[in-house]
């Protein structure tokens, strides 16, 4: 199953709605340091909030940027609302 299903989609934008981003893309753009933190956070709790600064897209669409991050760090891409993105990843049996 390479998709996330829409029911999926709906319970992580429900639990992620109320809360703040916990990883920030900054200047650096998405560096290593910053794909192995959002790993991290994927590893620990499945779905991760992200926050791009303007400074972080460099001329890019802030989808482009969040498909590219979902692609390194291997997770679904849930929502992209402006700079702030939402990521899921299911955790490995």
């Amino acid at each position: 199953m390479n998709e996330i299903t829409e029911g999926k989609k709906r319970f992580v934008k429900r639990q992620l709605s109320d809360s703040r981003p916990t990883v920030w893309v900054g200047k650096g753009g998405a560096s290593v340091e910053v794909l192995k933190e959002i790993e991290k956070q994927l590893e620990k709790n499945k779905m991760v909030k992200v926050k791009l600064l303007a400074t972080a897209l460099s001329g890019e669409e802030a989808k482009q940027v969040a498909s590219s991050i979902a692609a390194q760090t291997g997770s679904f891409l849930v929502e992209v609302r402006g700079h702030t993105l939402m990521l899921y990843k299911r955790r490995q049996k």
